[in-house]
């Protein structure tokens, strides 16, 4: 299996899911990930046991998806940074790196000595990424920020999805949703870097903000704000349909699920879609006969359309749609999504096996190298490979030994 990033050594002293995301990328392609945690707590994430009402552990059992995501296939090992003791031990991983990876704010990189140049002082031709919330410069640059405040608030995605007359905020759809999308942005920016290093000889200081994933998310609104100068109108959208394609936007079945409509030509889509609903009286109807008078009476084909959206349910009206030319999709939940057949057909969910030796699944990367799927290896348990790894950088085990006496490694 082509693995492009074989050979690379990425050094990871980050938490939570937005920087170490990157990393789990990283380690799909191929590259050793070695993760820094505390020698004592780890990674704030493992304390987590319930997140947005949802319990992210299972009792008795090692495997713990809030962690796995983020995390598989890489390398623990539990240093306490701020002890002199593990500085040389340190150092010799940061020697061994080709990339730093990091989303500790300024401060405690000072205090620990990991800024870019402290590592730099260390090994001259690593690359360094840093992930914040808002930026690694301005007034912002030591603030912290997770992806429901800087990639969702400030990005302008809650707004973008709640309705003007709603009483409260809609939340993100999934935990970790701005985060995933950072962490594949990063993996992109490190790929990148390495190819330039390659190309130049010159390492690279590799920035991604949660603030700048989530207005690049919503640049397409923002782009035509900017061009208007001022905010974009509120938008009245219509119960059905659109004001001129009755075919596109959400309908709800006869159970109360959701289809998903995107025809965006309706004068192509409509005759077929009469068809395959068995009313092909509506294709001949003087009402819709020619694609201006459908959108023209957009509204009022779009009321027809309700209605007979409403008269199956959801399970029928997807065996219906099969192989309809038209665009459509059905309105999944998350289990459903695991079990999607073309996620599967193309390897996107995977197998994995947890470290009590159980069968599991996980989504992998969005990407693919010579239609390849990602071999997935589990995440390592806190510090599970802290003396395999020292011992590849020379330490004995009296070395070992007398770093554990003084706390500085687990």
């Amino acid at each position: 299996m082509h693995r492009p990033m074989e050979g690379v050594r990425v050094l990871e002293v980050a938490q939570f899911t937005f920087v170490p995301a990157a990393g789990a990328v990283l380690a799909d392609w191929g590259a050793d990930v070695i993760k820094i945690e505390h020698a004592e707590r780890g990674d704030a994430q493992r304390g987590l046991v319930r997140l947005l009402g949802l319990d992210v552990s299972s009792k008795g059992s090692s495997f713990f998806p809030i962690m796995e995501g983020p995390n598989r296939g890489k390398r623990s090992v539990g240093i306490a940074l701020e002890k002199p003791e593990a500085r040389e031990a340190f150092e010799a991983l940061v020697r061994s790196a080709d990339v730093f990876l990091t989303n500790f704010l300024p401060g405690p990189r000072s205090r620990l000595k990991i800024d870019v140049a402290d590592i730099r002082a260390i090994n001259p031709d690593i690359i360094y990424v840093r992930g914040s919330g808002f930026g690694a410069r301005g007034p912002e640059a030591d603030k912290g920020g997770y992806d429901s405040t800087a990639f969702w608030a400030r990005g302008g995605s809650a707004s973008g999805v709640t309705p003007k007359d709603s009483d409260r905020l809609m939340r993100m759809p999934a935990g970790a949703y701005g985060d995933s999308i950072g962490g594949m942005t990063i993996a992109g920016g490190i790929a990148a870097a390495l190819y330039s290093r390659k190309a130049t000889g010159e390492p690279s200081v590799v920035d991604v903000s949660l603030l700048g994933v989530g207005a690049w998310a919503t640049q397409f609104s923002v782009n035509l704000a900017l061009m208007a100068d001022g905010p974009l109108p509120e938008r009245e959208h219509p119960k059905h349909g659109s004001a001129t394609n009755p075919l596109i936007g959400n309908y709800r079945t006869a159970d109360g699920r959701w289809l998903e409509f995107s025809m965006l030509q309706p004068g192509v889509y409509w005759p077929e879609f009469c068809s395959v609903v068995g009313r092909e009286d509506l294709a001949a109807d003087e009402r819709f006969d020619s694609t201006e008078k459908i959108m023209a009476n957009a509204l009022e084909a779009a009321e027809i359309v309700a209605e007979i959206m409403e008269s199956r349910t959801f399970d029928e009206w997807v065996e219906t749609f099969e192989g309809m030319k038209g665009q459509w999709a059905a309105v999944q939940n998350s289990y459903e999504v695991g079990r999607d057949v073309s996620l599967r057909a193309n390897g996107f969910i995977a197998p994995v096996v947890d470290a009590d030796g159980v069968d599991r699944e996980l989504v992998t990367n969005p990407v693919q190298f010579d239609e390849t799927p990602a071999n997935l290896r589990r995440a390592p348990q806190f510090a599970e490979h802290t003396d395999e790894v020292l011992r590849e950088l020379g330490l004995d085990d009296e070395a070992l030994l007398a770093l554990k006496i003084a706390g500085a490694v687990t």
